[in-house]
């Protein structure tokens, strides 16, 4: 099982210096994925509920735009490879994101995975232009615009909300056909949005019985539609909180073991302080410990 982490992005550790010292310590100590996670604004209200409970960060804190962090570490790694949990479809026109993400592919030589969601926050998507309540269909048809635009030589696509034709389109990803994407939530919609249009399964916030519960309903919709679930890779992102950091090495390893029992093959931590020499403490214990252990 591979071991990502969360890129620092936020608040005092919203900087050049942070962004680039931390994902150059990941990379040399052969973390096998840094991470972004896509946020454009905080609206000052929310009539939706954050996945893992509580939003953890307030309105006015910096935080970095994902698609230019992702591209900086991109600039400043040669080895991990660089993914987003997750890039909100709704939040930008995608054939402006197709470019921006084959872009990233290119400038890493082929080290992007795109994980994607449908997000849940009405207030920040409403203010970006996209229809909350049909965010499920544009979604869908956004993958189809990427799909397109990355593996046909004359791109053209028609649909409900997004149509072109007559345009070239280069550089192509430099992986074939297209960069892996990795699809977020556990909706209906969403599982038959893994199978339909997507490569990966990306989970959030789940215990392992959790985890074990959605696999099955997972498992269900592929085998409905004739889709090997050996085909799709599984993923999660874990919060790895200093209650149990506190309790050892042997701790966190014990419990992404079970995760790793279930099938999972990239594990996303998330340790994001305010604090950059803490951030890098818990890196070289995830580096020098946790990893090798599971791996």
């Amino acid at each position: 099982m591979d071991i990502g982490c969360h890129l620092p992005n936020q608040g005092p550790l919203a900087t050049r210096e942070a962004l680039a010292t931390f994902a150059r310590a990941a990379d040399e100590r052969g973390v096998a994925s840094l991470w972004v996670s896509d946020h454009v604004i905080f609206p000052r209200t929310a009539t939706g509920s954050y996945p893992g409970g509580r939003f953890p960060h307030p309105p006015d804190k910096a935080y970095l735009e994902p698609v230019v962090t992702l591209t900086a570490a991109a600039m400043c790694t040669t080895r991990a490879r660089l993914g987003a949990s997750v890039f909100i479809l709704g939040h930008r026109h995608p054939v402006v994101m197709a470019k921006m993400l084959t872009s990233i592919d290119a400038l890493s030589e082929g080290r992007l995975i795109v994980g994607v969601g449908v997000g849940w926050w009405k207030e920040e998507m409403e203010m970006l232009g996209a229809p909350f309540h049909k965010r499920g269909r544009q979604a869908d048809e956004a993958l189809r615009v990427f799909k397109a635009l990355w593996t046909e030589d004359n791109p053209s696509f028609k649909g409900e909300f997004f149509g072109f034709s007559d345009i070239g389109f280069a550089p192509k990803p430099v992986q074939k056909p297209h960069p892996p994407i990795w699809v977020g939530g556990d909706s209906p919609g969403a599982f038959r949005r893994v199978v339909a249009l997507g490569d990966g399964w990306h989970a959030t916030s789940k215990t392992p019985d959790q985890l074990r519960e959605a696999l099955g309903r997972l498992r269900a919709v592929a085998e409905k539609a004739g889709r090997d679930m050996k085909t799709i890779t599984l993923s999660l992102r874990f919060g790895l909180s200093d209650d149990l950091l506190a309790k050892g090495p042997q701790a966190v390893i014990d419990v992404l073991a079970e995760y790793k029992r279930l099938g999972l093959a990239h594990v996303v931590l998330e340790f994001r302080r305010d604090d950059l020499g803490r951030m890098l403490e818990i890196l070289d214990v995830v580096a020098t410990r946790v990893r090798p252990a599971l791996a």
